[in-house]
Formats: structure tokens, sequence, C-alpha cells
């Protein structure tokens, strides 16, 4: 998994006035907490820092160097103006190597599917994944195979073969299906009557 760095400065006022200061001089507010660390670090980060983090599908690992001392952590939740969707605020979690933690990762089909050669359209039902293991065993995506996919076919979590790491979702849940368009529903119909 590919690693950021994010640098940033701790804050001394935590009331409501100096938020709308430090957003205004281009800053994000941040706070840190998890294993290692006694009480959450507040901290301003350059907002520019986060467009390689947040604009992106990836997962990264994030190298924070809060006045020179770096905690590494992962991205745990970013809140965004409903309008402008400027990021308003970015919470992290700090982790160590030696201790497995939790993540959503992004899924990414490859192959070719049959389904799809014949008219059909590849509808991703989830994402992500929830995954636990150690920092250093998280992919950036988890890859799926559809070259066996036909129409109205799908692949489901428990179809996934992974090493390393642990998939926390049911078995059951869908990752990808191969939507029969409406204008081959009726020809399926059909043949399907010929045949019997």
């Amino acid at each position: 998994m590919k690693s950021l760095e994010i640098i940033g400065f701790k804050r001394a006022n935590l009331d409501r006035r100096s938020l709308d200061a430090i957003r205004e001089e281009g800053n994000v507010p941040c706070v840190v907490y998890g294993p290692g660390i006694k009480e959450q670090i507040h901290f301003v980060a350059p907002a520019i820092l986060f467009r390689d983090l947040i604009y992106t599908p990836e997962v990264h690992m994030v190298d924070l160097n809060i006045e020179g001392t770096i905690i590494k952590t992962i991205l745990r939740e970013a809140q965004f103006h409903p309008v402008s969707e400027v990021l308003l605020h970015a919470d992290f979690l700090a982790f160590s190597d030696k201790k497995a933690i939790k993540m959503e990762i992004p899924v990414k089909p490859y192959g070719s599917s049959p389904g799809i050669i014949k008219g059909g359209k590849l509808e991703i039902k989830t994402r992500t994944l929830l995954v636990k293991g150690f920092a250093n065993d998280l992919p950036d995506e988890i890859p799926f195979d559809i070259s066996t996919l036909e129409l109205g076919k799908s692949v489901k979590v428990g179809d996934l073969s992974v090493e390393k790491f642990e998939l926390l979702n049911s078995p059951n849940v869908t990752i990808a299906t191969v939507g029969v368009p409406r204008a081959l529903r009726g020809k399926k119909g059909d043949a399907e009557e010929e045949e019997g």
C-alpha cells in the first residue's frame, strides 16, 4: 500500500472561531488518535496536501509529520461541506506494525466477461470491502475476475481468494453483476422457451 506524507502543526486554540480562521487560511483542522497516543492530537495541515489522499479511489497509509514527530496513520474519516465539497475536517487513526487494523479497500474487476461481450453491462454493487490485516499486508485494491461472468451472473465476496488479510464482509454480499439490458431480456426469454 502506498504511503503519503502530510505535514501538520499543533493547534493551540480549539474554539469555533479559530476553526473558521484555519479554513480561511487554506488549512484543514485534523485530529489523530489510536495506539501509542495518550491524548488526541489536534493539528492543522495545508488543504493542498490532501489532494492525492482524498480525491482518488486508492487507499494510502499516511505518515503524519506533526512538528517533526512522525506518526503512521490511516485516514479514518473526512468531512466535507455539503454544497462546496471543501474538506472541513479529517480524522486519522494511528496504528502499530504489530497490530492488525480494519480498513475499507476498493475492488477492481479484471478479465473479459462473456456476458458483457453479448451486450450486458457490468454493475458494481459493492465498491469497497472491509478487510482486517497488518498495514504492510493490505493491498491498494482487491482484484476480482469477471472472465467467467455470463449475462445475469454475479461475483460474491465468497468467490474471492485473498492471502495475508481477512475479508470481513459476508460471503453472500454481491460485488458485481452482469446486468441484462432491456433489449436482450425478451430474446433471452424466447431462447429459453425454444430450448424448453
